[in-house]
């Protein structure tokens, strides 16, 4: 709405002023060509603050991450509490020297966009692999903004270029949608439908957690800079609103490495069906307190 405001005048201008935090609009800002930053720490306002507050805070804050952000005016890519941080990936970015393994299954993933305007989420697209040891590889990330035609002929173009064995796709808003879209494109495409029913931090933690392993179960093939921007941007208490986007590649990622590394747990399935029961049950009773006293009787 801002911007609107701006198009009268030969050389219209504004001053935005904030705390430098790693969100999506601060991002867009700092990378636009016409916008010239300037940034001032607390310590160069110490004149116009208090000396009781002044104290308070660099005694408190001063070495901290968020005093690095509130006083010394730093952009911080990592986010507290983030299932991955930028420098474990790049001890596990490939060597651009060295040749990949021979892989012994490889899989396209597919987050898709449940619509394809222009304020429409992107659709994920990841191509992953795994060798023969057990060690897991991001060689492509295609996501973007499709239409279903789109993302489906690219995922058939992806999973030939890559001899792929199999595509993999939620489908929990599309449905049997998505796996008729990608049959128009390949009848006879290996194809597997995934259903998220558990949160995306419960579902993305098993695959953060193998980034963690030492030496290295997975590894980037490449550099990924927007999947790994979602991804070290990505908390346990993920808010899509609060962060300006939607995960859709860290998504796409998860379903990949979740078909290619992680191991089942024990019981996983007798597990989730009693946690599904006690939620139905929980929902029940809600719904009858939430009931007017007269009614019920």
């Amino acid at each position: 709405m801002l911007m609107f405001g701006l198009r009268l005048g030969p050389d219209p201008r504004v001053v935005v002023t904030t705390t430098p935090k790693p969100v999506k609009i601060i991002r867009e800002l700092l990378t636009d060509p016409t916008t010239v930053v300037t940034r001032g720490s607390s310590y160069e306002n110490r004149a116009n603050l208090a000396d009781a507050f002044f104290a308070q805070i660099i005694r408190k804050y001063e070495g901290t991450r968020l005093g690095r952000q509130e006083i010394e005016a730093e952009l911080l890519d990592d986010v507290p509490g983030a299932l991955w941080n930028r420098t474990r990936l790049e001890e596990l970015r490939w060597p651009l020297s060295k040749s990949v393994p021979d892989l012994v299954r490889i899989v396209v993933a597919i987050d898709p966009a449940t619509t394809s305007g222009e304020d429409a989420d992107e659709t994920g697209i990841i191509v992953a692999g795994k060798d023969g040891g057990g060690r897991g590889y991001v060689l492509a990330d295609r996501s973007g903004h499709y239409t279903p035609a789109e993302w489906a002929q690219l995922a058939i173009a992806l999973y030939r270029q890559h001899k792929a064995d199999r595509i993999v796709a939620e489908v929990n808003n599309g449905g049997d949608m998505v796996e008729a879209t990608l049959r128009m494109i390949d009848p006879n495409v290996p194809y597997t439908a995934v259903h998220a029913s558990r949160g995306k931090v419960v579902r993305a933690e098993p695959v953060a957690a193998l980034y963690e392993q030492q030496p290295g179960r997975v590894f980037h093939v490449g550099t990924f800079p927007t999947m790994e921007d979602q991804m070290c941007a990505f908390t346990t208490d993920f808010d899509r609103k609060t962060a300006g986007f939607s995960p859709d590649r860290v998504d796409a990622l998860v379903w990949a490495f979740s078909d290619l590394l992680v191991e089942p747990e024990p019981g996983a399935a007798m597990i989730e069906f009693y946690r599904l029961r006690a939620r139905e049950a929980a929902e029940k009773k809600a719904a009858a307190n939430s009931v007017p006293r007269h009614l019920a009787t």
